[in-house]
């Protein structure tokens, strides 16, 4: 008989993330999830999750004093599949108005704050749906893409093939991203129930 391993997937562990809920959604959907402290482990990660709550300044700061900046870049050269969520999407940009230090800038574009003066709540906050792009792999046999937000900045893609997906807060924004086999979600695939339990079993490989 001839078993299947159970998808790894290193969660980079920086001291900003929702480690544990989303640990557990990857063991519900046939995963192994791998806590990641030690940036060398990157060197065998099959697929990579960066989490992220906070703001840009702190969550870079984190990032790199913990050493993770190189071998992550590295891994995503070596095509490794990497899954930016919340304020890990946003650190795949160059740059945010939240902040002064330059991000990841693997996706081209910048993070932009909502406005509060058009009569929005800032932050954005609660279930809203996401328009998926017909070619992301993140959304394969999802029939409702609703998902819960907490966030008040927002990706500004400078090129429409990196959007993903759109929702409409104000105004349409770019809340799924995607160059090669580095996705970002804005929303919070452990904290949306089953759509974000297919999400994550599309980024797995699991069906």
């Amino acid at each position: 008989m001839h078993i299947t391993p159970e998808p790894t997937v290193h969660i980079i562990d920086y001291g900003l993330g929702n480690i544990g809920s989303i640990a557990n959604m990857i063991r519900k959907m046939g995963g192994q999830p791998v806590v990641c402290r030690d940036p060398a482990n990157l060197i065998a990660a099959e697929r990579i999750i960066l989490p992220g709550v906070g703001a840009f300044d702190a969550g870079m700061s984190a990032l790199e004093n913990a050493g993770f900046v190189p071998p992550l870049l590295d891994a995503v050269t070596r095509q490794v599949p990497l899954l930016g969520i919340c304020l890990g999407m946003q650190l795949l940009f160059p740059a945010s108005e939240e902040g002064e230090r330059p991000g990841l800038d693997l996706i081209r574009g910048r993070i932009r704050r909502f406005d509060p003066a058009v009569g929005l709540k800032v932050p954005h906050m609660g279930w809203n749906r996401v328009e998926p792009a017909t070619s992301c792999s993140l959304f394969a046999g999802l029939e409702d893409n609703r998902f819960y937000f907490v966030h008040s900045y927002y990706a500004d893609c400078e090129r429409a093939q990196d959007v993903a997906g759109t929702t409409v807060y104000g105004q349409p924004f770019a809340s799924a991203v995607q160059v090669g086999k580095v996705f970002g979600a804005q929303f919070h695939p452990e904290k949306s129930h089953k759509f974000g339990m297919r999400l994550v079993a599309n980024f797995l490989g699991v069906h």
